[in-house]
């Protein structure tokens, strides 16, 4: 497994945020910077907020931070927040950012699943605040002990550390001055940033939806329609899709990313069927939850194609008794590389091939 293939071991951890190779040229959007976010406006009063350092843009200021990207959905009376951040800080840092939009409150939080990087700053926001999830994202959330399991175990142990040291190798390699400099002021924010996440573990409290839907829910906000889907198990064992109809807009959390998602949690038959029901959907773009926006359909089917061929490839492994670590470090995909450029050698996220494993077994599959 070479050094990209084993960095993409965090995929859903805070150093991803930094390192994820875009699947494809992003459509280019009108931006309102933030001091923490950028806010790309979508289309009128929707904007996807991607978390940065000192309003840098990618390479030199993601902020893993602060989590996953988010939806800012400004409606006539308040705004709908599609996913929280990593920590209470971070939730701050955004609201504050969010007044360069509006001054209208946030009113409701839709969580798209129950992974901490979406979820984990839903402490935040006060009893007044609707948060809406699945039902599976409730039950998750309180049995789940979510600080002390996957993904936020690896995540929180391994990711600040390995972005700090990620930074360090790029300022001694890098040769232009003001790419230098920049990496610099991000070495030190980053590394002022550990510090300050670590601390905001123990004022994590991981919080529940207070309102939970099964199938479908849709919200109505003055002249603006908010589907809420359920349309199958894939990513987790609850994952919303946020459809907007007359915007043509569709947030898919970690359904669907532009890149190779995390595969922890995984559901891996009903992801595939699962990304062909979010196709007949009627969007012209997605919003994921972490990536870049895409227009692309051809994205979903390739990777339903690339899952197709990880359960393949590790049932194949499975049968000549191949341990699943060993398995991570020999599934060879990068025929799909073409679509996901952060595939760069033979191997894949150990925690993703684990999962694979474990679904065969709970399933029974051969």
């Amino acid at each position: 497994m070479n050094s990209r293939t084993a960095a993409f071991a965090f995929c859903i951890s805070l150093l991803c945020l930094i390192g994820g190779a875009q699947a494809q040229k992003a459509p280019i959007y009108p931006v309102v910077q933030g001091k923490y976010y950028k806010f790309e406006k979508i289309a009128d009063g929707v904007y996807y907020a991607s978390p940065e350092l000192n309003g840098t843009p990618f390479p030199f200021g993601s902020n893993p931070f602060f989590g996953a990207n988010l939806v800012v959905i400004v409606n006539k009376d308040d705004v709908v927040l599609v996913d929280s951040p990593t920590t209470p800080r971070a939730a701050h840092a955004l609201l504050e950012d969010i007044k360069r939009l509006t001054s209208k409150p946030v009113r409701t939080v839709i969580n798209t699943h129950w992974h901490y990087d979406h979820t984990d700053a839903n402490s935040v926001f006060g009893p007044d605040v609707q948060i809406i999830a699945h039902d599976y994202v409730r039950q998750a959330i309180k049995k789940f002990d979510i600080l002390n399991n996957e993904p936020f175990r690896s995540s929180h142990r391994n990711s600040g550390p390995a972005l700090v040291a990620r930074f360090q190798k790029q300022i001694v390699a890098e040769k232009n001055p003001a790419h230098k400099a920049a990496l610099q002021r991000n070495l030190a924010d980053a590394q002022a940033a550990l510090k300050e996440f670590v601390g905001d573990i123990k004022a994590i409290k991981p919080t529940p939806p207070n309102v939970t839907y099964s199938d479908r829910l849709v919200l109505h906000r003055g002249t603006r329609e908010i589907q809420l889907l359920f349309l199958g198990r894939g990513h987790t064992g609850g994952d919303t899709v946020v459809f907007l109809p007359r915007e043509r807009i569709v947030a898919t959390g970690d359904l669907m990313e532009s890149r190779l998602a995390y595969m922890g949690s995984a559901f891996f038959d009903e992801w595939i069927k699962t990304l062909g029901a979010l196709k007949q959907l009627n969007w012209a773009v997605t919003l994921p939850g972490h990536g870049v926006p895409f227009t692309d359909k051809g994205l979903v089917t390739a990777y339903q194609a690339y899952l197709a061929d990880v359960m393949a490839q590790a049932a194949k492994l499975r049968a000549q008794g191949v341990s699943a670590d060993d398995a991570a470090r020999r599934v060879d995909l990068t025929a799909h590389a073409k679509d996901f450029p952060d595939i760069e050698g033979v191997g894949a996220e150990v925690r993703g091939i684990r999962r694979v494993y474990a679904w065969m077994d709970e399933t029974g599959r051969k």
